[in-house]
């Protein structure tokens, strides 16, 4: 080989060596998206919140700064209940809330937040990730150009706390409780009254007897609220919501119209929210319910056997009742049961008999 080849075939070498190893920052380069994202949540709500920023914040780690998403909490940009309304248009480019909070545009959105005697955290994820579930949700949404993706879980939630002990189906009637989506309607049949209420107004209604109960969510943000100096008694398991599932939800246009990679991004960004948040919920809870029973000396009640079939019957009637209202409702309702039968037997002789025979030994001792 004489120098000029060599020289030659060098040049080439280092040409596509060069170009390899700027890939990263000619992709950098590429065309850059700066989005607003708006919440349903407070500013500086634990996980809920918090989770959303930290979203927005992976995001723009994992795209090298291709994605920068400014986020605003409810209110400081739009009403926390107008997020929906807001990325529907395209006012805002992604939202994060709750499902359940759009049925009176969508009924069939309730489905894909939480199901009262439904899914758990586990089996919500389940349906959305090798069910149908996520397809089935990405339906309902499509009309009102929007694209949802499961974002966190809150895990089984706290059947709430009382002002009174619950003893009988009797002690339903004329209870005035805050309680949102399906779980309010079956209070509703079980013969109580709604009253719905945003967070900042819950401690003090409470409080002064203008409801004699509330569901918020769990340990972390009932302790955090102080709920536990307005009420005396604090009930589980949270039949209303046993695994309610949070969203972040982009315009479909936008969306859309990303490329492939920076979708990928988004929904695996997402994925890791989702999975992040149930493990923040979970360690937190934990913490928060010792200091609820040992410092504030709270009294954990159960609600008792015979109440908790009665309201799964309830439950059952107005599932059926709901998906009576509309076709969407009605096939995702027949959906969603369809699931819960498939991976009902497995989760008998699996998680029910570990909690069961197992892990009930570091149960709380309870009243």
């Amino acid at each position: 080989m004489n120098r000029r080849d060599f020289l030659g075939k060098t040049a080439v070498a280092a040409g596509a060596a060069a170009t390899t190893i700027g890939a990263p920052a000619v992709w950098a380069q590429g065309k850059k998206y700066h989005w607003k994202m708006v919440t349903t949540w407070p500013p500086n709500f634990p996980v809920l919140q918090v989770g959303a920023e930290r979203f927005a914040k992976r995001v723009k780690e994992a795209t090298e700064g291709r994605i920068t998403i400014d986020v605003f909490a409810g209110g400081e940009l739009v009403p926390a209940l107008g997020c929906f309304d807001a990325v529907s248009a395209g006012t805002v480019e992604l939202f994060s809330g709750a499902a359940y909070y759009w049925a009176g545009k969508v009924p069939s959105a309730q489905w894909f937040s939480s199901v009262p005697f439904g899914l758990n955290p586990q089996g919500i994820n389940t349906w959305f990730y090798a069910g149908e579930g996520l397809k089935l949700w990405e339906e309902c949404y499509a009309p009102f150009n929007l694209v949802p993706r499961p974002q966190g879980n809150t895990g089984v939630q706290m059947g709430g706390w009382f002002r009174k002990e619950m003893n009988t189906m009797a002690d339903w009637k004329g209870l005035k409780m805050r309680i949102p989506g399906l779980g309010g309607k079956v209070v509703a049949k079980a013969g109580g009254t709604v009253v719905l209420l945003p967070g900042g107004e819950i401690f003090t209604s409470l409080e002064r007897g203008v409801i004699d109960a509330v569901e918020w969510v769990g340990p972390l943000h009932d302790l955090r609220l102080g709920l536990y100096k307005a009420a005396q008694y604090y009930y589980y398991p949270g039949w209303h919501e046993p695994g309610t599932c949070l969203e972040v939800t982009f315009n479909k246009k936008v969306y859309d119209g990303l490329p492939s990679d920076l979708k990928v991004i988004l929904d695996s960004v997402a994925a890791e929210t989702n999975i992040w948040s149930l493990s923040e919920f979970e360690s937190s809870n934990g913490a928060a319910l010792e200091e609820l029973i040992n410092k504030h000396h709270v009294q954990l009640k159960e609600f008792p056997a015979e109440m908790l079939v009665q309201l799964g019957k309830l439950s059952t009637e107005v599932l059926e009742e709901e998906a009576a209202k509309d076709p969407q409702s009605k096939k995702v309702n027949e959906a969603f049961k369809k699931f819960r039968s498939q991976i009902g037997p497995w989760g008998t002789v699996s998680e029910k008999a570990y909690y069961d025979r197992i892990f009930g030994k570091y149960a709380l001792k309870t009243t």
